[in-house]
């Protein structure tokens, strides 16, 4: 009888909502990945570390692990924005698989010149595009697979909440090197799902604000892009919606898809809850069950359930095999020219038109 390899062992960078809440938790329960260091030198943060995770060391700056780069085989770099370009280049450098949280970079020329060094050096780079594996858009992309809409037009996506008052913390500062605000943090996963359904973006209109008493970056954006195939997407995302639309709308020229409410994986994650084969991760509620048909004529559809530890079974499954990665890191540079372009469009009031 064969033994089993030994699991990937991976080093994560950061401890906050995205390292405590999704990547350390995910990755802790798939097979073939050990969860073995986190770089967090915040003391209540550790702490939190050893009760979640009592066998992963905790390191307090991104050097320690770096200079023990041999006892790792991927890192995952889970810390804020303005520090995803630095630490995955070091990362590379150092010879590691490297998946990075969304958004990659804060431009496209940065994210483009990463995917080049890591396609060069055939090292694996990945990005953590979870959203892909939210319950609603699995089941969209499969009507849409099944011809259940006929020829798709429009597509309409949201992601809204109500949080007036800004919170303290690194994405609500001004300064650009931060990439802070709502586009590129929620704007991230809108784009990518669109690009991901529809493909190419030949033009793009945007309106982009700063809403909030004592907010200085933007916390509502509108973007309308039209896909080289024809169908236009019409996305939304703000801090400030105290009644959130559909969170997803379909039309087609046989039937539509509208569907309500959140996938229930963030918070399942948030409480605490984690993925295991005798749990049904990720199931929506059948009262928040999507719609489909025409005006008079639409029946429930059951929400294909939500799947994010797919993404580090992808991972684990690229590492041991060579395989490409669960998320091309090319796409987010198609994300980041959709935004870029956003950006401009609302600067000059204009539709921009992309290469």
């Amino acid at each position: 009888m064969s033994t089993p390899p030994a699991p990937f062992r991976v080093g994560l960078i950061g401890y906050g909502l995205a390292g405590s809440a999704f990547h350390a938790p995910l990755i802790a329960t798939t097979p073939g990945l050990r969860l073995d260091a986190v770089v967090t030198a915040n003391p209540e943060r550790r702490a939190q570390l050893h009760r979640d995770h009592p066998g992963a060391r905790a390191l307090d700056t991104p050097d320690q692990l770096f200079e023990d780069a041999d006892r790792y085989d991927l890192v995952v770099i889970a810390s804020p924005n303005r520090t995803h370009v630095p630490l995955a280049r070091t990362s590379l450098l150092a010879g590691l698989a490297t998946v990075v949280d969304k958004p990659l970079a804060a431009t496209s020329a940065e994210a483009r010149d990463l995917c080049e060094f890591a396609e060069k050096s055939g090292l694996l780079l990945s990005v953590f595009q979870n959203r892909r594996w939210d319950g609603d858009f699995r089941t969209v992309r499969r009507l849409i697979e099944e011809g259940r809409l006929g020829r798709v037009h429009r597509f309409e996506s949201r992601f809204e909440r109500f949080r007036p008052k800004p919170k303290a913390g690194w994405r609500e500062l001004a300064d650009p090197a931060e990439v802070g605000g709502t586009l590129y943090d929620l704007g991230s996963h809108l784009v990518d799902q669109a690009l991901a359904l529809f493909g190419p973006v030949e033009t793009v209109y945007a309106e982009i604000d700063v809403l909030r008493d004592g907010a200085v970056v933007d916390d509502d954006a509108f973007l309308a892009l039209t896909h080289t195939g024809g169908v236009r997407s019409q996305l939304w995302t703000s801090a400030l919606t105290p009644l959130a639309g559909p969170r997803l709308r379909v039309l087609g020229d046989s039937a539509g898809y509208v569907k309500f409410g959140m996938d229930p994986q963030e918070a399942a994650l948030r409480a605490g809850h984690r993925p295991g084969p005798d749990r049904h991760w990720g199931d929506d509620d059948p009262a928040a069950y999507g719609l489909l048909g025409t005006d008079g004529d639409a029946e429930a559809v059951a929400t294909d359930p939500g799947d994010y530890p797919a993404f580090y079974a992808g991972i684990a499954a690229s590492l041991a095999d060579r395989t490409p990665p669960p998320v091309d890191p090319r796409d987010a540079v198609a994300t980041l020219t959709v935004l870029e372009a956003a950006r401009a469009s609302a600067a000059t009031a204009s539709v921009v038109r992309l290469p």
